[in-house]
């Protein structure tokens, strides 16, 4: 695993526990500290026995020009957290966020959604219009403090053939109209909006962030009846779907998902 800062991550215990049910002995998964300058030495530079690296910030855009190939869901998002070594030797970009974002989702009771509301606009509401689209939304309101970070999701949008209505933060409180909420935003910056929001019934609240968890936003939604997905959710989920592009196996779900929930859970004992 490469990013910057890397200390913090809890992939490599989701991906130990699967190597470890699936009998790979053989296999690790390390972090390094990458930046973006040094990714392309740090790929020219592995052997053979390197079957793929998962990237995190600030990698994700750069992977694009690093890879052999890019996966069509990559380059509509214009992000890669997954380098696939192929057959024959070269580099595939993959995205993996997006998908996983469909299976949490789809593990919480969601098949299809018609409104999909999303608060903040950065590199994770780009998968979010993948994963909506994916889903059969036709459109995607995207709340963000910024309108030029609004503004910068149109091409994505319009790759991914999906209409987005931006609108400022000050209406974030409307969010809550939609079938599906996914708040990207860093923790403590939509904890306002827990005392504000009037939840839709039958609505999904999926917060990205886990730590703290839960967040006040999800707590209230979870108060007010509505189905919760959380950041550890997505990180598991986008790590199965990295697991079996490295291995060709299928993923050990249970084992990785026990080990990564107690990893979480002892970090705030």
């Amino acid at each position: 695993m490469l990013g910057r800062p890397i200390g913090h991550s809890l992939s490599p215990v989701i991906h130990h526990a699967g190597y470890a049910a699936a009998g790979l002995a053989e296999w690790t998964y390390t972090a390094h500290e990458c930046g973006e300058d040094g990714l392309a030495g740090f790929v020219a530079g592995l052997g053979p026995e390197w079957a793929g690296l998962s990237l995190t910030m600030p990698l994700k855009e750069v992977a694009l020009d690093v890879a052999d190939h890019v996966a069509p869901v990559a380059a509509a998002i214009g992000a890669a957290n997954t380098l696939v070594r192929t057959p024959e030797g070269t580099w595939r970009a993959e995205n993996t966020d997006a998908p996983g974002m469909v299976d949490a989702l789809t593990a919480a009771g969601v098949s299809t959604v018609d409104r999909v509301s999303v608060l903040g606009a950065g590199g994770t509401a780009r998968a979010v219009l993948a994963a909506a689209r994916d889903l059969g939304a036709a459109a995607v309101e995207v709340y963000a403090r910024r309108p030029d970070a609004i503004a910068e999701l149109d091409p994505v949008a319009n790759e991914l053939g999906i209409t987005l209505i931006g609108a400022g933060w000050d209406k974030a409180a409307s969010a809550a109209d939609a079938d599906v909420v996914v708040s990207t935003v860093p923790r403590g910056v939509a904890d306002a909006l827990a005392a504000t929001v009037t939840w839709r019934p039958g609505a999904v609240l999926f917060d990205a962030v886990y730590d703290p968890w839960p967040t006040p936003l999800a707590a209230a939604a979870e108060r007010a009846g509505c189905r919760i997905v959380s950041g550890l959710d997505l990180l598991l989920a986008q790590a199965v779907r990295q697991f079996e592009l490295y291995t060709g196996a299928d993923a050990p779900v249970p084992a990785m998902r026990a080990a990564l929930f107690a990893a979480a859970a002892a970090r705030h004992r």
